[in-house]
């Protein structure tokens, strides 16, 4: 990417960014890379899904038909896609790369499935272990100011490193105890290193989009179960 940044002139205002021209080999090559991670990733949720549906089905003595556990929403995020927007007062085709960010379009969108035409797009936006998680919907507001996206969680406070060295394990076992909320983890850094106290308040971010018009507060969501991989 760097060598075809230099090659081509882009000059971007960080120097953790990167990027190609799309018809370019460096492009493509990207492009291909990503369909794959994208295509792996949707296995991998596709097999989480069922594993837990099974494992349900099997403590309720059920079946995930009869316990109504079908799929509600999958989306994908930190991905690039062909889209046309207004810009500059004319419809263009572009490609959005989201990353940090989730795309919210708006109701009567032809590109959200049917079941949502009416609502907007739902957003996922994931909060912490410990506090809550949130879905909004999709705005026109947000399509002429943000190109139809919004934030897909709070941001890190802290970083992974820090997080192990400032938190103890045991103190966040207990205040999720406290809360009622149970958790299975492969390795105790993995509790610090998602603890709460490492992300910001993910209601004042969601309040923030909301506030902005650029999507619509929906459905506050409680966490009572967390596994950790």
């Amino acid at each position: 990417m760097e060598r075809a940044m230099k090659r081509d002139n882009i000059v971007v205002n960080d120097r953790q960014l990167a990027c190609a021209r799309i018809n370019s080999e460096e492009g493509q090559n990207y492009l291909k890379a990503m369909a794959a991670a994208a295509n792996y990733a949707w296995v991998n949720r596709s097999s989480m899904t069922f594993l837990c549906r099974q494992a349900f089905a099997k403590i309720f003595n059920s079946t995930p038909d009869d316990l109504d556990m079908h799929m509600i929403y999958d989306v994908s995020h930190n991905i690039a896609k062909v889209e046309q927007h207004m810009l500059d007062g004319k419809l263009k085709t572009l490609m959005m790369h989201r990353k940090g960010a989730t795309r919210a379009f708006p109701p009567n969108h032809p590109l959200i499935p049917v079941d949502y035409q009416l609502t907007g797009q739902p957003v996922l936006i994931g909060g912490t272990m410990g506090t809550c998680s949130y879905v909004l919907t999709g705005t026109e507001k947000g399509m002429e100011r943000t190109l139809g996206t919004t934030c897909h969680g709070a941001g890190r406070a802290y970083s992974r490193a820090k997080s192990r060295r400032n938190l103890d394990y045991m103190t966040v076992l207990e205040n999720l105890k406290e809360k009622g909320i149970s958790i299975r983890v492969a390795s105790p850094k993995l509790v610090m290193e998602e603890a709460p106290e490492s992300y910001k308040n993910v209601t004042d971010v969601v309040d923030t989009c909301h506030g902005a018009g650029i999507s619509d507060k929906c459905i506050k969501l409680r966490p009572i179960a967390v596994i950790k991989g």
